[in-house]
């Protein structure tokens, strides 16, 4: 069947198997890999992506079902270069080990931040409920999630004032 996908502001179009998942269409047909495929049932959100602005797994979602919409992945929010204060808070704030959770997380928390701009420990957990990581204990993930609320002025990476 032929699709229409608009993925990360770019539209897409291919033939592809009506059984298609949207993980597998993001990786080897379009060629973004930095969605992760991890349990394929829906529990650990290293395949996280939104879908018109919605976060979904993507190891469950069949692309047909993008087929119209807009996708969302991690490759994104590095837009125009800059990275994401969300990015640049699991940097600061070692919010990642191995990293094979990290763009679930990192799809999961913006979408957080976007509704809630300073979240607290409590809201923080449970946005990532639906993620795992069997390295940080969520800690390090919390901290750098409260460190880009407290650096992201109107959405954008503190600014070095020079006088």
């Amino acid at each position: 069947m032929q699709i229409h996908v608009t993925v990360n502001g770019q539209e897409t179009g291919h033939e592809v198997e009506p059984r298609l998942l949207l993980v597998h269409y993001l990786r080897n047909v379009v060629g973004l890999t930095g969605t992760h495929w991890g349990c394929d049932t829906s529990n650990c959100g290293a395949c996280t992506v939104w879908l018109d602005g919605v976060p979904v797994k993507s190891c469950t979602t069949l692309a047909a079902q993008a087929d119209g919409h807009a996708v969302r992945t991690v490759e994104d929010l590095d837009a125009g270069g800059d990275l994401d204060p969300l990015q640049q808070g699991f940097m600061e704030e070692h919010g990642l080990q191995c990293g094979f959770c990290t763009p679930g997380m990192l799809m999961t928390l913006r979408a957080l931040l976007d509704r809630d701009p300073d979240p607290d420990e409590a809201t923080i957990r449970e946005a990532i409920s639906g993620n795992l990581c069997r390295c940080t204990g969520y800690e390090n993930i919390v901290r750098a999630t409260r460190w880009a609320a407290a650096h992201a002025a109107a959405g954008a990476p503190e600014q070095e004032v020079t006088a």
